[in-house]
Parts: structure tokens; sequence; C-alpha cells
């Protein structure tokens, strides 16, 4: 039997085909090669287009089967993984009414605060772990208020993993930990927030059926089977966010195991068995992809917008015709620190670590007759590590104190510098491993299929690929505290 994972990111889509048996991955394929557009009609606001996402899934898994490395017929199981907090819309004909409102978009903050306060701070971090703040709950309200046209026209509201799931099977459906990354569940009470829903003035009837997250979710349609060379009727056997299902791939499930990612954005992702919260929210609780009633999991999860997007940018505007590998190798020239250029990576959206304000990317000291690209690239890259250490802090503060992270070599995480400065200012070692999200919602498939009796039995074969200490002789202490002093002037 072979498994099929999906995973709707930011940038692209990817999907892998895995044996459900080996857990080796038999082909992977993405779709478009270059960067999905971010439509951005002001300042702060971050929209893409659901028919899009639906597009590239279809172009990336026939792009899969081109590989001629297993028979699509073989195929018994569908898992999905996707971006975190994005709003869908569709009316009762399931027709997309706008664009998706993505995660790092900034727009519905003064609504989540506004709603913080009426709910009562209290209230609100007791039962829902974390502030409405700029969540997918929020950015109804914004729909709600901005365009009540739409708002009415609406019969669901979904994430972008329920969309996809939706439009293989023609069913909707949700899930705690779903609903939960959108601060619609009252962790408290076990049900759907009445405090959030009567607040902004929500329809219980926008909420799709809740399903656990390893479930059928619906039925691959005969018209979509065809058009994929897929068997009609095999199932959606899992949903979820794109970090919960990273930090499943890593095999990141019990009490204390942490995970992080280093994409377009950000993500420091630890699991506790307690429904604990920050005070500020400044970090984020959401229920695991394992969370039960009878055995609590949750994912505490720090997010920083601005890493890996920043990288990008740096490069595209500097030196657009290099490989990413060559621009390492640039950087890799210069010594720690850069001969000190700082950069603070915090421009895209509203930081939540930074209490929901958007301060933008900042390049400090800057020599014109010392630094080059080269110093650029590495300062860019020590910057996204120094956000990371100022995040774990935070999640220090919280409980969250990791013996190691786990991560995958992916993204940021294939750059030897990379890794170093982000080993080396948060003092934590780093396990690599070769697995991505595509990989992860692949296996997340098999379990929610009953391949695997528990999700521990799906990942036997999961070994590290290395693992990177602390090294006492490259210093980055000063580096950090010299960052840190710049972020709080601002912050002031």
């Amino acid at each position: 039997m072979l498994l099929l994972g999906i995973d709707v990111g930011t940038s692209s889509i990817k999907v892998s085909v895995v044996d459900a048996q080996t857990q080796q991955c038999k082909a992977s394929a993405q779709y478009p090669e270059t960067e999905s557009p971010i439509i951005s009609p002001q300042p702060g606001w971050a929209e893409q287009s659901p028919e899009m996402w639906w597009e590239h899934v279809q172009q990336a898994i026939k792009k899969a089967h081109a590989t001629n490395n297993y028979n699509p017929a073989d195929i018994g199981a569908i898992g999905i993984s996707y971006q975190m907090h994005g709003l869908v819309m569709v009316d009762s004909n399931q027709q997309v009414l706008r664009n998706s409102i993505i995660w790092c978009d900034s727009r519905a903050v003064e609504i989540g605060e506004k709603a913080f306060k009426a709910i009562g701070k209290k209230q609100s971090l007791s039962h829902l772990l974390n502030s409405p703040g700029n969540f997918t709950a929020s950015k109804l309200a914004w729909v709600k208020e901005e365009e009540p046209d739409t708002y009415k026209k609406a019969k669901r509201i979904m994430l972008p993993g329920d969309f996809i799931a939706m439009k293989m099977t023609g069913e909707i459906t949700t899930s705690i930990s779903a609903l939960s990354e959108g601060i619609f569940w009252d962790f408290k009470k076990d049900r759907i927030s009445k405090d959030v829903m009567e607040h902004y003035g929500f329809d219980d009837e926008l909420i799709p059926e809740i399903q656990d997250v390893f479930s059928d979710h619906g039925r691959l349609k005969e018209s979509i089977a065809a058009s994929l060379s897929l068997k009609a009727g095999i199932p959606v056997t899992y949903k979820a966010g794109d970090q919960p299902n990273n930090a499943l791939s890593l095999n990141v499930l019990e009490p204390g195991e942490v995970a992080a990612t280093a994409g377009t954005s950000g993500v420091i992702y630890g699991v506790s068995d307690e429904l604990t919260y920050d005070p500020e929210s400044r970090v984020n609780t959401f229920a695991h992809v394992n969370y039960t009633n009878d055995e609590k999991r949750l994912g505490v999860l720090l997010c920083i917008n601005g890493t890996g997007i920043l990288n990008r940018w740096v490069k595209n505007i500097f030196t657009p015709a290099i490989s990413y590998s060559q621009m390492n190798s640039e950087a890799s020239k210069v010594p720690i620190g850069a001969d000190g250029l700082r950069v603070l990576p915090f421009g895209n959206g509203a930081e939540r670590m930074l209490n929901n304000q958007i301060i933008g990317v900042h390049f400090h000291h800057i020599d014109l007759n010392l630094h080059t690209q080269a110093h650029l690239f590495r300062a860019a890259q020590e910057g996204i590590a120094c956000a990371f250490r100022y995040g774990l802090d935070i999640m220090r503060e919280n409980g969250m104190n990791p013996q190691v992270i786990r991560a995958g070599k992916a993204n940021l995480f294939l750059s030897d510098l990379f890794v170093e400065a982000f080993v080396n200012t948060t003092h934590v070692p780093v396990e690599l491993y070769n697995c991505d999200g595509s990989v992860g919602a692949a296996i997340g498939a098999g379990i929610g299929a009953g391949v695997y009796k528990t999700p521990k039995e799906a990942f036997t074969q999961v070994k590290p690929l290395t693992v990177i200490e602390p090294d006492k002789k490259k210093e980055y202490k000063v580096v950090y505290e010299e960052w840190k002093g710049l972020l709080d002037n601002i912050l002031k």
C-alpha cells in the first residue's frame, strides 16, 4: 500500500508518495518551481487564491506520477498538511467567495485586541489558551465587518487543508486541532467557544463537522480520481496544520519533545500535557495532532513570520542569479558577527512574539567601505537565528526547556552556517532528519487509515542524519546581545 501526502505551503505545493510498510519515500514533486505569489492589496495584507492551491495540488500529483517510480493505483490513503490560520469561505455550492486571508495577514490585529478585552484576558487565556489575536476567527470577523455581502453568502468556513480535502471528496470536515488554531476552541469545556462565537456574532452553522485528525474525512470523487489517475473512493484520512504535521513527521508527540522549522516563517513547536499559555500571548498553544479529551497533548508554538522569506528577499534583491547553496558558501567566508552588520528579520506582518507589532526589517551598522553582499547574507541568517533565540527565551519563561530540537534538513536548515548560528545562539543541540511536510502528511494518512496501530509505530524507521552540538569555540554571545539591544530600542 502506498500513501499520498500533500503539503499546501505558502510558496508551493509539495507531494510525496510513501511506501506504508518501509516508510520510505517513493517519489516527491513540487509545483510550481517558482514561488507562488502572495497578493497584498494593502500594506500588511496577505492573500492567496484557494483555486490556485487546488490547481497546483493537481499539477504536483501528476508530476509525481510522471516519475514512474510507483503505480498510482496502489495509493490507498491521502493525508494533507497545510499553512495554518488561513481563512477560506465557500457558499452552499462549495464555490470560493473570496481569496483566502492567509497566516501572515495583519488586518485583523485590532479586531482581535478588542475581542481580547471584551471577552476578558483571564477568560481568553484560561479557556482559549491564547488571545483571539490575528487568527482565523478574527479574520472572519474582519470579513463580517468590511465585506458583509460576502459574509452573508458563506455556508462554511475552513482552513486551507480542509478546502483541498473538499475539492477531492466533496465533504467538509474540521478537527479540534484545526479549530484551536483558528481560536474557536474552548479547552476548559472541550467545545466550540461560546465566548468567541457570541462576541463576533458568528452562526454555529459556519463550522464544519468535527472529526478526529486521524479519521475518514471523505472519499475521493470519481471525476477527481479519473483526472489524477487515482482509485475512486480512497479516503482522506489525515489533515493537520503544517507545524503540528512537521512535529508529527519528526516523531514529536510526547511532552517535552520539540521540533523546529525555518521555511517562509520560522517555528519552534514543543509538546505539553498541560493547558498552558503565555500571559502575553506571544507564543501560542493549540491542540496537537494526538490531542484527545482524555489525553491532552498540546503544541506550544513560537512563530517568527520573517525567516526564510527574508533569506529569499536578500537573495532576490542582491544576487537573483545564484543558488541558495552558492549564497551560503559566500556567507560562510565572512567571520561570525558579519563584521558588525546586524539584521532584524521582522518584515512579514505582525509578529506575535513582539505583541503583534509590525516593525519591519532593519539593517544596522552598514559600513559602505567594508560590507559586501556576503556580509548581508551572513547577517540575515544570523539575525534569523537571533530571532529564534529571542522566541525560545519566551518559551523558557513558560516552562518549555528543550534539551534537543529536531528539524528536517530543509529550507534554512540546509545551510550549515544557519545551523551553526542557530545551535550556538540558542545553546540547544539540533538533530537533523531527512523528512518534510509532505512525507509527514503521507505517514499521517497511514495512521488515519489504520496501517499503523499507533503514531509511534509509524516512525520506527526514522533516524537522525546528524546531531549538531553547540561549539564553545564559536562565540555568538556578543552577536546576540547586540542584536537584542537593537530590538529592545525599537520596542521601547
